[in-house]
């Protein structure tokens, strides 16, 4: 490695998933430069989002963080993060390799299960007392500004009721705020009439799930279905996170009535579930943005499902014959596209339900530190453990 060029080890180390990276930066100070550089994770993120190698599977069980190479289904990582310890954390989204995490709506952090670099957000006060505030009244979304070269996370939290516990008699109260990485700071929201007058109704009685923004075009998307009738038809809205604007998206007419719809997306492009009928969802796509949609696919309910309460398309397989898909947010299956057969993916080590995620293996928010200052700490820490015992026994630091 030392007497080889580096335009060679520059096109070796491209094609190694992340997480082999990190340890890759222990061989020489040029390859932790190389490795650490911003041009090199670029040129890496686009080789992997290219060639759609080092796909992986993160699933969430409870606390509990994994990942899995989606062509090595019996290698089974843990992935420890600092809010771990803060409650019950959540993935909002997925985009180039990071996810968003959350605690609550004032704990949230970008985090690369790769790499192990996390990002804390600042601490973001909401405008209306929180005692009126449950999971379902907020709406979470990760995405990438293409524009700007800027990951952002957008929050919005509709409360039910003003800050002295009197419910509105005209509309529900609305805070919509965008956290730009770049920045490192938030920023509120202003919106139109055309679209705060959508949330004059309370929309967040959803299934678990629908709060998280979906990504497509460079904008996030959530749906705002029919709301026990009140609302004349269900709604899509996108952020445009160029912009930082809210709008509204087409919906195809064929589904405006429907009372029981969720949102996804499939190879960039955006999807409509449409649960009305008990022995299959009904799968709409929206080809080319802000054209028209069509219906894609129906897709059965397998065998081994009692009933559909969520169904998510996530990949297609290599040669595009099959999708894989995310059913009752935990059973991950191929769907054949031609047979309507179905395959469940096994994942050795993961028995319990889990919630998954696609994503690639990147460099994106850099590295975790300097792995050679990580060493030295390990080994200090381990010739100080008998000291650490002696403190626990009873002394107490103060600071």
């Amino acid at each position: 490695m030392a007497n080889m060029p580096m335009d060679i080890v520059n096109d070796v180390f491209l094609r190694l998933p992340a997480s082999t990276l990190v340890r890759c930066r222990l061989l020489s100070k040029p390859c932790f430069s190389l490795i650490d550089s911003p041009d090199f994770a670029a040129s890496h993120l686009k080789r992997t989002l290219e060639t759609e190698e080092h796909l992986m599977i993160l699933l969430l069980s409870h606390r509990l963080l994994r990942t899995m190479y989606l062509d090595a289904q019996d290698k089974l990582s843990d992935v420890e993060h600092p809010l771990q310890i803060g409650g019950l954390t959540e993935v909002f989204g997925s985009v180039n390799g990071v996810i968003g995490l959350t605690n609550s709506p004032v704990d949230l952090a970008i985090f690369n299960p790769s790499t192990r670099k996390i990002h804390r957000l600042p601490i973001e006060p909401i405008d209306f007392s929180e005692q009126f505030i449950t999971r379902e009244n907020v709406f979470y979304g990760l995405g990438y500004d293409s524009v700007s070269d800027d990951y952002k996370v957008v929050r919005m939290i509709q409360s039910k009721y003003k800050g002295d516990g009197v419910e509105e008699s005209f509309g529900y109260a609305l805070e919509i705020k965008v956290f730009s990485l770049k920045s490192n700071q938030w920023k509120r929201v202003h919106l139109l009439f055309e679209v705060q007058i959508l949330f004059i109704y309370f929309y967040y009685d959803l299934l678990h799930r629908r709060g998280n923004g979906v990504l497509a075009s460079n904008s996030l998307h959530w749906i705002l279905p029919r709301t026990g009738g009140h609302t004349a038809f269900n709604t899509i809205i996108r952020f445009d996170l160029a912009s930082d604007d809210l709008g509204v998206l087409s919906f195809p007419q064929d589904l405006y009535l429907e009372d029981d719809m969720d949102i996804g997306v499939l190879d960039g492009c955006l999807c409509l579930m449409c649960y009305s009928e008990s022995s299959h969802v009904g799968v709409w796509i929206l080809r080319e943005y802000e054209g028209e949609w069509s219906k894609f696919i129906t897709v059965p309910k397998p065998e081994t499902v009692v009933s559909f309460e969520f169904v998510r398309p996530m990949i297609y397989s290599k040669d595009r014959s099959k999708i894989l898909l995310e059913i009752n947010n935990g059973k991950l299956m191929w769907f054949d596209l031609e047979s309507k057969g179905f395959e469940t993916l096994g994942i050795k080590g993961c028995e319990s339900p889990c919630n998954a995620e696609i994503m690639v293996s990147s460099l994106v928010l850099g590295c975790n530190g300097d792995p050679r200052r990580a060493q030295e700490k390990k080994m200090m820490q381990k010739g100080n453990k008998r000291g650490d015992g002696f403190l626990s026994k009873g002394f107490k630091l103060k600071f």
